[in-house]
């Protein structure tokens, strides 16, 4: 029964070592292929929360508690990797044998655990003593554990904000040059508006390093996944999709716009979202969403065109993009899905203001400017 114990303890502590190693210290790969804790944890913890939160009608009341899974997960996975370690260490004292002393009290496994949690987080109450070299040793090891335990917390949660903060000024960026919620019609015909034909180039060339730094933030550190962007029109995904969209209208053919960039940037930006796909643990449908439609090309060949950016009309250009667009679609699908955010279309339809247009005084504002109330009344409006 005492070696039952003590090989539980240990593989407990193993599990928990190499999960924590791998997910803060040595993130690198794309799959693992041994027991992954918090794995586990994300696929037991996220589907319930999603859906319950998919119960609000309102969208921006919906993204604001979808908003809190990736800081609680965060502070939650802490919370079981330190309880784990705590229970792993009290079955090794307990397969160890009778080794501590609680004065008259028999020591039991809750007492055990007690003192494991103690040891854990150094508070050095010395109601319970260990009385053997074994039990002095394991204490010593346990309490250079949570020291470490500690470090890892401290060096973990700046880490993890700073990515994200880095993250959300591209997306923010994206506001004025696509719209929002942004668009690939958006994107370019704005880009067109500037009438520097280096505009596209430059603007690809940032979004394909950025793509780079979410490809490796994301799998170095897969709780960003889950982290959602301040407005509850923007997503790191939407973003990925739609530089997606814009490149593979490039590659397809706009007469007078090089394609060099763009496929540099959709070469980038595929190799992300294929990757986070796996990351997320997404499942492939044969039968997703249909993002593009005959009508939507039209109307988007009409926008183009109105700003100089002719579409290729040829079969072979419309079978190329049929082509690139199966070669990224079913990914950002199917990740879209599992996440619960909404892709951004090819073109919009809508009037929805961009982001940088809102405000809470706008309507007084335009009001007064316009002379149709007076400074009093502003006054007591505010």
């Amino acid at each position: 029964m005492h070696a039952f114990t003590i090989i539980a303890g240990i593989s407990l502590l193993w599990i928990v070592l190499l999960d924590a190693f791998e997910t803060v210290v040595l993130p690198r790969r794309v799959r693992r292929r041994h027991i992954r804790l918090t794995s586990w944890f994300y696929h037991l913890t996220w589907i319930p929360f999603a859906r319950l939160a998919s119960l609000i009608p309102s969208q921006t009341r919906r993204e604001t508690v979808l908003g809190y899974f990736g800081p609680l997960s965060m502070i939650a996975l802490l919370g079981l990797w330190a309880f784990a370690l705590i229970f792993g260490f009290a079955l090794l004292q307990q397969g160890g044998g009778r080794h501590l002393s609680f004065g008259n009290v028999p020591v039991t496994f809750p007492i055990l655990l007690y003192q494991s949690g103690e040891t854990f987080f150094t508070l050095g109450y010395g109601d319970i003593t260990p009385n053997s070299a074994f039990s002095r040793a394991l204490s010593v090891v346990e309490a250079g554990m949570g020291f470490a335990f500690l470090g890892v917390v401290i060096g973990y949660l700046p880490t993890i904000y700073s990515a994200f903060s880095r993250r959300e000024i591209e997306i923010s960026l994206l506001d004025a040059r696509a719209g929002s919620p942004p668009s690939a019609a958006e994107l370019l015909t704005r880009a067109a508006e500037g009438g520097d034909p280096g505009t596209l180039d430059r603007l690809f060339s940032d979004w394909e390093r950025w793509a780079a730094e979410v490809l490796e933030s994301h799998l170095s550190y897969p709780v960003l996944s889950y982290y959602r962007s301040q407005h509850s029109n923007q997503s790191w995904l939407g973003a990925l999709t739609v530089i997606l969209d814009a490149t593979t209208l490039v590659i397809a053919g706009i007469d007078g716009i090089n394609r060099e960039q763009a496929r540099r940037t959709f070469k980038m930006a595929r190799h992300a979202v294929v990757d986070l796909a796996q990351v997320v643990d997404a499942r492939y449908e044969p039968y997703g969403l249909e993002r593009l439609s005959k009508n939507d090309l039209a109307e988007l060949r009409h926008q183009l065109a109105k700003k100089g950016l002719h579409l290729k009309q040829a079969t072979e250009a419309e079978q190329k993009l049929t082509e690139l667009r199966i070669f990224y679609e079913p990914y950002a699908l199917a990740v879209a899905k599992k996440l619960f955010i909404t892709l951004p279309p090819w073109i919009r339809h809508d009037q929805i203001r961009d982001n940088w247009r809102g405000g809470p005084w706008d309507r007084v504002l335009q009001a007064q400017a316009l002379g149709h109330i007076s400074q009093a009344a502003v006054d007591d409006h505010f």
